[in-house]
């Protein structure tokens, strides 16, 4: 079944414009020729089997919009947000179209997503959390004491159903943060000197991989320094209609890490690599930092991308359990990294079982699980039946977003795996754990 991607938006009278119709200014609007190829790979389209969710129809809404033919309105706003931004579409796509580019660039004028109170709080917690990483550590020192005296508990008996739920996908928050400003030596002859993003859900909730991460580049050969005064990528920002504050983070981090002379700047969140990655295309229209932006996305590497192919050191200890592989969305199709965290699992000695559709969205996709609960979790019911379609007692996620929402999924629907992030399994192989 399709719609008509026009009639679901109010046209505008004959002759008028949209006055945010020049911001729509798009050159890869142009690549696409529609050819419909994109739409099984779209998690929104399989569900719904709508034309206006499919990433053809988008395209088609905004070319409409730059043209002056149709209003950004709320009802353009909610196709746009209803994407995952997970990119499946460009792999799958014949003609290269950029799609993350051209989503990115409607969301910038449209805002954040949803009620004007959600758009203020989400727009707070992007200019005003985020950025600061010291902000961040209070914020999740306030939830580590909800957490700890049994404020939690009672929020699981008294909170609406909603929170109750967003509630639940939140881990054990860690008595510790991860922070910067730190040199690590290399274990035996150095091989390499990288810098290490500390990161913002990554410092705070995950502070063990950060600090297996650390430990896993030592091994290797690597220095690894974390350097003062980084700040989060900004990645969040740039999905979510924010890419005036993603360019100020961009800017930030860019001098921050050209000051170091490294031989790569190293990421262990998919999301985070790809935002990275793309600060050239960011910040192409800046005179003062579009060729440093070009030096750093260059320099950057997912921490499984930059082991495979330094030639990681093989660990004594094997690894034990039936395990599958979730290939997160922004390392496979937004970095096109696949094979190097599978060559990890070979030298590991790894019993890999690939599930299906092991690079189908999980419904994380940064915040999506909170601004769009109902389609978030039909996609995490598919793919958590597909995990224990491989009886495989361990998935292994390099993403934070995805570790959080398949821990999450592995309690709501009854399926008895652990959740790793792969560097976690190298640092016990080398521990002999």
């Amino acid at each position: 079944m399709t719609t008509d991607v026009h009639a679901l938006i109010p046209r505008l009278p004959e002759g008028a414009k949209s006055p945010t119709a020049t911001a729509l200014d798009i050159p890869e609007l142009d690549a696409c020729v529609h050819c419909g190829l994109c739409l099984n790979a779209c998690p929104t389209y399989r569900v719904l089997h709508l034309e206006p969710e499919s990433p053809r129809g988008r395209i088609h809404l905004v070319r409409a919009a730059a043209d002056g033919r149709i209003e950004t309105n709320a009802l353009f706003g909610e196709h746009l947000y209803l994407c995952l931004m997970c990119r499946a579409c460009e792999t799958a796509c014949p003609s290269g179209v950029q799609y993350a580019r051209i989503a990115e660039k409607a969301r910038e004028v449209l805002g954040p997503p949803g009620s004007p109170v959600a758009r203020r709080v989400l727009r707070t917690v992007l200019r005003y959390l985020l950025p600061y990483p010291r902000r961040l550590r209070l914020a999740a020192r306030a939830l580590f004491v909800y957490q700890r005296i049994g404020l939690a508990r009672l929020g699981s008996a008294v909170l609406p159903r909603r929170l109750r739920e967003m509630q639940a996908m939140l881990p054990a928050v860690p008595a510790r943060s991860f922070t910067s400003g730190r040199i690590y030596p290399a274990q035996g002859e150095r091989r390499a000197r990288v810098a290490l993003l500390s990161g913002c859900v990554m410092s705070v909730l995950f502070p063990d991989i950060q600090e297996a991460t650390v430990r896993v580049l030592q091994r290797n050969g690597c220095e690894v320094t974390v350097p003062a005064g980084q700040i989060c990528c900004g990645a969040l920002n740039s999905h979510n209609g924010e890419a005036q504050s993603a360019r100020a983070m961009a800017r930030r981090n860019i001098d921050v890490f050209l000051n170091e002379e490294v031989d790569a700047i190293i990421v262990n969140a998919a999301g985070c690599g790809a935002a990275m990655k793309s600060y050239d295309h960011l910040l192409q229209d800046d005179p003062a930092y579009a060729e440093l932006a070009k030096r750093f996305a260059a320099l950057t590497r997912d921490v499984t991308e930059f082991l495979a192919d330094l030639g990681v050191v093989k660990p004594a200890a094997r690894a034990a359990a039936r395990m599958t592989y979730q290939d997160p969305c922004h390392l496979a199709h937004g970095q096109r990294v696949r094979k190097q965290p599978r060559a990890l699992l070979a030298a590991l000695g790894a019993d890999l079982v690939e599930m299906e559709g092991s690079d189908r969205c999980c419904g994380s996709a940064g915040i999506y699980n909170l601004t769009h609960a109902e389609m978030s979790m039909t996609l995490l019911q598919e793919k958590m039946e597909a995990i224990r379609q491989t009886g495989a007692e361990m998935v292994v996620a390099p993403n934070p977003g995805c570790m959080l929402q398949l821990r999450y999924g592995a309690a709501r629907f009854r399926v008895p795996v652990r959740v790793v992030h792969l560097v976690d399994l190298l640092d016990e192989a080398y521990r002999g754990a």
